[in-house]
């Protein structure tokens, strides 16, 4: 059972909400989301996800192309 099934909250700042997902903070830091302190793992909820998602989508698109080779 990881953190998201015990209901860890989201790390975005300002926000309270459960988490629905963990990225790496490699991932994260690709996009405008703002999170305190250093850690592995950054768990998201849906908004914030959602908001990673739109933000890097050609970015992951470009790799999924160029890695896929």
């Amino acid at each position: 059972m990881g953190k998201v099934d015990k209901g860890i909250k989201c790390m975005a700042k300002g926000c309270n909400n459960i988490a629905e997902r963990s990225l790496s903070v490699e991932q994260v830091s690709k996009s405008s989301i703002k999170f305190d302190g250093e850690p592995r793992r950054v768990y998201l909820c849906h908004e914030h996800y959602r908001q990673w998602k739109k933000e890097t989508k050609k970015a992951r698109e470009l790799d999924h192309i160029i890695f896929s080779r």
